[in-house]
């Protein structure tokens, strides 16, 4: 084995490592391979002895590429919120594309990856390198062009829009989300005895006509009817997951982890008395997305 086939060697043993950054950062991952991709041809052309840390080293690389990336979507915005035309390519779970992007968006959270996207370019890569790979701020201080002190700074204020401020005590969060649960669980399996198990009888549903197909009513009223509707949006629920929206528990539809709809939802007792569905990028994009953690 010469000296390339070696560093190549030692570079697959960080892939993974360095996929999960990029992932975490970009929330894409085409975007994220592209990152590490790049990372290795930097490295392979260098004189790799001169590098005493290469785990280190390379996520420098990857972080540095990918708050690049980053500001460039700042600049020229790649897809408008809420407007995602098909990328059998890039989607990985609507059985066209390759299994892992979906295993990664488990693995991170689909909510979490869509408050990440709200966040600016350099508090996410100060919160994902601190925050979810424990990089030191005197580390990541350089990548974001910050002092030590400012990079912390920079992180606290992500991590507090990502945890977000409820609206309402801890038991009443508790008690949304056994609903929102229960509604998510039920609309996934198609079980419409469940639903109308979750559903007040007097529960009002409304939609953004963009949500809706041509010519479906923008308000349907009663369990039933709500239930019927929900049913007909069934494949969707496959891209949801809870999340904190206005300080109460909602519902983000995300597919690729990249914001399509949000649900809020009015919960009253045990059950849900009205939802709405927001489909409008302007909408979209004027909520106060949060992680749920209850």
């Amino acid at each position: 084995m010469d000296e390339q086939d070696r560093l190549a060697e030692r570079f697959e043993a960080q892939r993974g490592h360095l996929r999960a950054v990029a992932y975490r950062m970009l929330g894409s991952l085409s975007d994220a391979d592209d990152a590490v991709q790049e990372a290795w041809i930097r490295l392979s052309r260098i004189d790799s002895g001169t590098v005493e840390n290469l785990p280190g080293w390379l996520t420098t690389v990857v972080s540095r590429l990918c708050l690049a990336i980053l500001r460039s979507r700042t600049a020229r915005p790649e897809e408008p919120v809420g407007q995602q035309p098909p990328d059998p390519a890039r989607d990985a779970e609507d059985g066209t594309g390759p299994e892992p992007e979906a295993l990664l968006i488990d693995s991170v959270g689909r909510a979490l990856l869509v408050v990440l996207d709200t966040l600016a370019p350099a508090e996410r890569i100060a919160f994902v390198l601190h925050d979810m790979f424990a990089v030191p701020f005197d580390r990541i201080a350089p990548l974001v062009e910050r002092s030590p002190v400012t990079t912390k700074k920079l992180a606290s204020r992500a991590r507090h829009k990502v945890q977000g401020t409820p609206a309402v005590p801890a038991a009443d969060l508790a008690r949304q989300r056994k609903a929102v649960d229960a509604f998510l669980a039920a609309s996934r399996d198609g079980d419409l005895d469940a639903l109308l198990a979750v559903l007040a009888p007097d529960v009002v549903r409304r939609a953004d006509p963009a949500a809706l197909p041509p010519g479906a009513p923008t308000e349907l009223r009663g369990a039933h009817s709500v239930a019927a509707g929900t049913l007909v949006f069934g494949r969707k629920a496959r891209f949801a997951a809870p999340a904190l929206v206005n300080g109460t528990v909602g519902i983000v539809v995300a597919p690729r982890g990249r914001l399509l709809l949000a649900l809020t939802v009015t919960v009253e007792g045990e059950r849900i008395s009205a939802y709405e569905v927001i489909a409008d990028p302007a909408r979209l994009r004027r909520l106060d997305l949060a992680v749920l953690d209850v």
